[in-house]
């Protein structure tokens, strides 16, 4: 990642530090760019009157505001860089700063991915025009991750991350001279800008759209994207230029890897239920939901609050396995890392019997 080719933009910022003669401020930023935030330090003092603070603990998105810990401080204003403002409150004044990459990655080598997808999701429509029994049904139309899908068109959904999304509506008309119907998807109040997903919000998908284009790098954001809508994904890459898919089979993996921790858990007694304490993550209706739910099936639930979730900070606790209603990414992406079995609120709901894996696997979102 070439860090020189990222445009920090402070100078919204510095105004707002002037206008209201701010003394303390402090700075959240992204894991990925801390090694730049001491220069962003450096700009906004030499530029303001006020000191800068670091908030150098791990920052995951626009969910993991600091808070409280920065107002007894007396931090004025906490500026965060790199994501969009949520539907939350933190209780700070929260300053959003836009990071854009200047990555223009060529669309030549996507455009073949992107023609099998747009087959895939063209056979399934036209096979749904055929009248079929329910069991037919079911075995041509299930997605990748089992469900059985309604699809009422083959267009391009066309998304990225936060850094790339200036230039969603220029690979829009880009893709469209190459000879696809494209959609910029708008999803909800969690997200603020079109073409826009979260690793815990992908709303903004319909049945219209057949096959996705996601607009960014590494794997977090497209294996959400594949979990919750189940359709063909390919990416592009504007740090390495390069072209690629989410494939079924790491999909088929990742699922394999679930019902094997849904069925370690059918006989357990005890549970831990983990509630984020981030302001954009805690979820303790949820949380007190499976717990009630726990005590219906004669099973106990703990309730544990943290702000940060590891292995280190819960494994030691004597019981059978944890819930997270935490950031859904957590039970996810970092199962293997503890030494009980970690699960989504879903699965443990299929666990119970409450609902059935053969209906299709649930993504845990954050509306």
């Amino acid at each position: 990642m070439d860090l020189n080719r990222h445009d920090f933009q402070l100078e919204e910022l510095i105004k707002r530090i002037k206008s209201h003669d701010h003394r303390l401020i402090a700075l959240q930023v992204p894991e990925g760019l801390k090694m730049q935030a001491l220069e962003m330090m450096d700009e906004i003092e030499d530029g303001t009157s006020a000191k800068v603070v670091l908030a150098a603990d791990p920052c995951y998105g626009a969910c993991d505001l600091v808070h409280d810990k920065m107002k007894m401080m007396g931090v004025e204003l906490v500026a965060h860089m790199g994501h969009s403002q949520m539907n939350i409150d933190s209780g700070m004044p929260t300053q959003f700063i836009d990071v854009t990459y200047d990555g223009r990655p060529e669309i030549t080598a996507v455009l073949p991915i992107l023609e099998q997808h747009r087959s895939i999701a063209k056979e399934r429509l036209d096979e749904g025009e055929i009248a079929l029994s329910t069991e037919e049904a079911q075995e041509r139309f299930q997605d990748a991750v089992g469900r059985i899908s309604p699809l009422k068109g083959t267009k391009l959904g066309l998304v990225g991350s936060i850094q790339h999304l200036h230039l969603i509506f220029e690979y829009k008309k880009y893709l469209e001279d190459a000879g696809f119907e494209v959609e910029v998807p708008v999803g909800g109040a969690r997200l603020t800008f079109p073409g826009q997903v979260l690793g815990c919000n992908y709303s903004g998908d319909d049945d219209e759209i057949g096959h996705y284009m996601f607009l960014g790098s590494g794997d977090f954001h497209p294996i959400g994207l594949v979990l919750h809508t189940g359709k063909p994904l390919a990416m592009l890459d504007p740090y390495t230029d390069e072209a690629s898919e989410m494939s079924f089979e790491r999909i088929e993996r990742i699922l394999r890897q679930r019902f094997g921790l849904i069925m370690s858990i059918q006989d357990a007694d005890t549970f831990a239920i983990l509630i984020g304490e981030k302001p954009g993550q805690m979820r303790r209706s949820l949380a007190l939901k499976l717990k009630r739910l726990l005590k219906k099936h004669g099973k106990k639930g703990y309730l544990l609050a943290l702000e940060h979730v590891g292995p280190e900070l819960i494994d030691f606790y004597p019981v059978d396995a944890f819930v997270n209603t935490a950031c859904p990414r957590i039970a996810i992406d970092d199962a293997v890392k503890y030494g009980k079995p970690l699960v989504t609120p879903f699965e443990l709901e299929v666990s119970l019997g409450e609902k059935k894996w053969e209906t299709g696997y649930q993504f845990d979102e954050i509306p």
